[in-house]
């Protein structure tokens, strides 16, 4: 029997708990579901949640980084709220999901000024 080591406990959550986590706007629309998290390795702070968006099956869908200070969790929902809709993700930074895209600070810069959050890059 393989034992469940995962932790949850108070407002803490393991990284693949949070993986699979939908994200929804105010509105309650499903707008996709949390990826990967990218995690500063000093701090060890989230710094961007990396969202599937779109797509069928699978097939066509989209990463989009968000800015961890973006997303609000929300009990109720299970899940992740931010305020954004599909138009606003639509025109947003993302990579492919067969892309082999590389991570720099110019992309993270852009991230956060399309979101308007303060840049972690600085």
């Amino acid at each position: 029997m393989v034992q469940d080591t995962s932790i949850t406990t108070g407002t803490l959550i393991a990284a693949d708990k949070v993986k699979g986590t939908n994200v929804y706007n105010q509105a309650g629309d499903n707008l996709g579901s949390i990826d990967d998290i990218m995690i500063d390795k000093v701090s060890g702070r989230a710094i961007y949640a990396v969202m599937s968006f779109g797509g069928f099956l699978g097939m066509g869908a989209k990463f989009h980084p968000l800015p961890w200070a973006t997303l609000k969790y929300d009990a109720q929902k299970g899940g992740y709220v931010v305020n954004l809709n599909k138009e606003v993700l639509e025109g947003a930074p993302s990579f492919a999901r067969d892309s082999e895209f590389t991570w720099t600070r110019d992309y993270g810069r852009e991230v956060d000024s399309y979101y308007k959050t303060p840049s972690y890059w600085m």
